[in-house]
């Protein structure tokens, strides 16, 4: 009791601290914010937090927050946003840590480190919170550290990996990029090293994966793109390798149409982010930079369907910018995590804003900033998320047993054209139309959804006067 009393403690001065601060900020509000003030910074760049990530439990539709801290991972509950919770605490196989990174699939969350050995893989199953969280491995005998790592269907993705599973001989434990089966998600089955094929690929920091087909930020090689066959081979399908304020390439984020890419270079400081032509992957061109002020430097980028970038931005904390026009970004709105530094402050180096994830039901974004730890954010404005409170549109959405469809109920006020777009909770684009509606009550649209995984949806209508988002859990 009287570590819950403490925990409790922890989490409302820390909510009270952040209401103290003050934000510099455009359309997005703070409604939270945790961060363990037991600890201090104590690794070699002074960050206290690293990689986050979200999670929803579709069981008893609760929302969580994962954040990595230099010592253990944070799982809070934010269901409630204006209360954050912290559900549990996991101490990590390696401490100080600088290099934090998690991904989930169904029920359990993968976490992996690149800091320096002793180390390992950690995964645990998620399906018994608010009340605890169970390890089911816990160990380097698959892996002792990966850089980044991806979940695309049933596969784990682990870029520059080591471990037992790459290789157990010395100097044959690396892999650039490696690809594992989680067919047992508790139990990955390593299916090829990227090495194999490509063997003078030497490094893949990180990756975004959609359908097998992965775009590999290689550091100073430049992007590469590879398609992972159904016979466990890679083939490349393009690079890109030489193209304007070219560094270390950090990340991608590729749009549900496959026509656009956004991309950050991290290193040197300050480098803008890149929004690429990737309609075909062969030629891919740059088709516009943008970047939220001279010192800043944008990290890891996120899209939520096909026009908004979520960045962030280090120093300039999250920033989110429209891309109906990839070739004229436009900035939408900020929230700047990193109150030391002011907005076009000069570049610091290892502060700030480290990532976000964007995709809860709720819309509510969560920011991971390296020296104040966990931010839950209102962004409705940023993203045009308007819901007209006059019901010009009117949406309901179930799960239809006997046909295998989402059907979708709507009622408008006036003939409209509707387009009406379904994506999963990572912002995957699953299902997309455009179609004139007659106005009137009860208007039924079906798509078809036989072999969906079980799960969150996340449907998105839009008319020219208003626009209106629903969640629908398949059985």
């Amino acid at each position: 009791m009287k570590k819950t009393l403490l925990v409790l403690l922890i989490i409302t001065l820390s909510y009270l601290n952040s209401r103290a601060q003050t934000y510099d900020y455009q359309n997005m509000s703070l409604l939270s914010r945790f961060d363990d003030t037991t600890y201090v910074a104590n690794n070699w760049v002074g960050s206290k937090y690293s990689g986050c990530w979200g999670w929803y439990n579709p069981v008893d539709q609760r929302e969580y927050a994962i954040i990595g801290g230099s010592n253990k991972t944070y799982i809070v509950e934010i269901t409630n946003p204006s209360n954050p919770v912290l559900r549990a605490s996991i101490p990590g196989l390696q401490i100080n840590c600088v290099w934090r990174e998690y991904k989930t699939y169904q029920n359990y969350l993968y976490m992996v480190s690149d800091d320096a050995e002793p180390n390992g893989m950690q995964i645990a199953d998620l399906s018994y919170l608010p009340d605890s969280v169970h390890l089911v491995h816990n160990g380097s005998s698959l892996i002792s550290r990966s850089h980044t790592i991806w979940v695309d269907g049933d596969k784990l993705y682990c870029g520059s990996v080591r471990g037992a599973a790459i290789g157990n001989t010395p100097g044959n434990n690396f892999a650039s990029m490696a690809v594992f089966s989680l067919a047992n998600p508790a139990n990955p089955v390593l299916l090829r090293k990227l090495n194999s094929d490509y063997p003078t690929i030497g490094h893949v920091h990180d990756m975004f994966v959609r359908n097998d087909t992965c775009f590999a930020s290689c550091g100073n090689d430049g992007l590469y793109v590879f398609k992972f066959n159904s016979n466990h081979t890679f083939t490349q399908l393009g690079s890109l390798t030489t193209y304007p304020f070219a560094g270390y390439n950090h990340s991608t984020a590729w749009a549900p149409n496959a026509q656009v890419m956004v991309m950050t270079d991290e290193v040197p400081t300050a480098l803008p982010a890149k929004v690429l032509d990737v309609s075909d992957v062969s030629n891919i061109t740059v088709s516009a930079t943008f970047n939220s002020s001279a010192g800043a430097t944008p990290h890891n980028l996120f899209l939520l369907g096909n026009d908004y970038v979520v960045c962030a931005n280090y120093q300039d904390g999250i920033q989110i910018y429209n891309l109906s026009d990839p070739a004229n970004p436009v900035r939408t709105g900020y929230f700047d995590t990193h109150y030391q530094t002011p907005i076009n402050g000069t570049s610091q180096g290892y502060v700030g804003c480290w990532g976000a994830y964007p995709w809860l039901p709720s819309g509510n974004i969560i920011a991971a900033d390296m020296q104040n730890g966990l931010y839950i954010l209102n962004a409705s404005a940023a993203l045009g998320i308007t819901n007209n409170p006059e019901a010009q549109l009117t949406l309901y959405a179930y799960y239809n047993l006997i046909s295998l469809s989402i059907d979708i109920s709507l009622s408008l006020k006036s003939d409209e054209t509707l387009e009406l777009a379904v994506y999963n909770t990572i912002g995957e684009l699953l299902s997309i139309r455009t179609e004139k509606i007659t106005s009137g009550h009860n208007r039924i649209i079906s798509i078809p959804a036989e072999g969906w995984p079980q799960g969150m949806y996340i449907i998105q209508a839009k008319i020219q006067s208003a626009s209106k988002t629903v969640k629908l859990v398949k059985p």
